[in-house]
């Protein structure tokens, strides 16, 4: 197949309407793609993109609103949330370890797939980059392949790897990828938290961390741990320190020996010129990062995750607010299951006992519509600025008691109260 290298707007010509579009995610975000798409905003009616989560200085809204474009997302970042929550979009909920599956099945089948890479190499290939997770499935599916090709993506090795002749349309851009730097916003709360987190941790553990302040914190309180590795869907600045150090070095891993895997990555132009051309990392497909029966292979497996919310008896939301829409199932489940399954592993939710606003996030019961992503049967460990706790084979007044103990000041008599209310008087008060 012969390589076609032509603009932005000649390459978005290839989309019709009623197509349905995949949009490389997170910081491989094809921003000028996307803004060549939405330029044709009065010639195209119901073109549905689905994507992961999309990063970038662009208001898709206009074009949503014009009818001519719909989000089906498979997870729920900022960009899209106010689509998917005013009826210009919706929601599938799916564990990030089964939506290549959703793509391989043809259940979501794909016209068109607007991707991000690295320049070609001196074989023809491309990479991926810090974005494999479920682009590679989209790719290995779509009926027509439009590549932003780009100097500022890093090469990366594992499963990204796309020759340039596979590609149908071609555009070069410079675009500057999307960066992120949570460590600067880090608090005492958050600090706090990580402490706790960094003293479960043994040496030796293989790390699964989120992407924001908390996961950060916890990263920058390991430093004098030894021989950690990773393996994780997601990770950002905080690991590189530890990998400079030789904190983390991945030597007791038992996949992927010797490197960090990984599906994506978010940071700065800092982590991206460190993970560059550096054999250290795998990029691997979610279906296989996110795998339990993987996971679980590694030692003492450390699966770090947040919550919106938890009720007394451990039931935790990680992806809504009631009922609008705030993220996405993702891979916690995943992880946590994972987690729990591997020797010596800990499955951990961490989380500030409070909102920025002061609403506790240990509550009686779950927000009316709030979606339960692990169940009260998976929860473990519960980290907040308070204390830790280990809910794992504690009966649901035991587990209240805990829960309350790690809440915020302000709120325990209120919880207590509650707990009393709808466990009777069996429940011993801790007021």
């Amino acid at each position: 197949m012969s390589v076609k290298y032509v603009s932005a707007a000649e390459a978005v010509r290839c989309v019709q309407s009623g197509n349905r579009v995949f949009v490389h995610g997170s910081s491989a975000t094809p921003i000028d793609l996307l803004e060549a798409l939405f330029e044709r905003k009065e010639e195209l009616r119901g073109v549905e993109l689905t994507s992961i989560t999309m990063m970038g200085d662009l208001d898709l809204m206009p074009g949503f609103r014009s009818g001519a474009f719909t989000i089906n997302s498979l997870f729920v970042s900022s960009m899209v949330r106010e689509a998917v929550n005013s009826g210009y979009g919706d929601y599938i909920p799916v564990f990030l370890s089964e939506i290549p599956g959703l793509f391989d099945k043809h259940i979501l089948p794909l016209d068109v797939a607007f991707i991000q890479v690295s320049p070609p190499d001196a074989h023809g290939y491309c990479s991926l980059g810090i974005s494999v997770d479920v682009a590679k499935a989209a790719v290995r599916n779509a009926k027509i392949i439009v590549a932003q090709v780009n100097p500022n993506m890093p090469r990366t090795f594992g499963d990204g790897l796309i020759k340039l002749s596979d590609i149908h349309y071609v555009v070069e851009s410079c675009q500057k990828l999307p960066e992120i730097d949570y460590r600067k916003d880090i608090g005492e709360t958050e600090l706090i938290i990580g402490r706790l987190c960094a003293e479960l941790i043994e040496d030796g553990s293989t790390l699964q961390m989120g992407i924001g302040t908390i996961p950060d914190a916890v990263l920058d309180s390991l430093g004098s741990h030894k021989n950690l590795g990773v393996h994780t869907e997601m990770f950002s600045n905080g690991i590189m320190h530890l990998m400079r150090s030789g904190v983390i070095n991945n030597r007791f891993k038992k996949k992927l020996k010797g490197r960090v895997t990984s599906s994506f990555a978010t940071g700065n132009r800092e982590l991206y010129d460190f993970i560059d051309d550096n054999t250290e990392f795998m990029f691997m497909e979610a279906s296989y990062v996110n795998d339990g029966a993987i996971i679980r292979e590694n030692p003492k497996v450390v699966a770090m995750n947040s919550a919106i919310e938890i009720d007394l008896t451990g039931q935790i939301c990680s992806d809504s607010i009631g009922t609008r829409q705030f993220s996405g199932v993702g891979g916690q489940m995943d992880f946590i299951r994972g987690a729990a399954l591997s020797e010596g592993g800990k499955p951990i939710i961490i989380m500030p006992s409070v909102t920025a606003k002061g609403v506790s996030k240990i509550v009686p019961l779950l927000k009316q519509g709030a979606g339960v992503v692990t169940t009260r049967a998976h929860a473990h460990y519960i980290i907040t600025e308070y204390g830790v706790v280990n809910l794992f084979g504690l009966n649901l007044k035991q587990r209240a008691k805990a829960l309350i103990s790690i809440a915020h000041p302000d709120h325990r008599k209120h919880l207590d109260r509650a707990a009393f209310e709808r466990f009777g008087p069996t429940f011993k008060s801790l007021m």
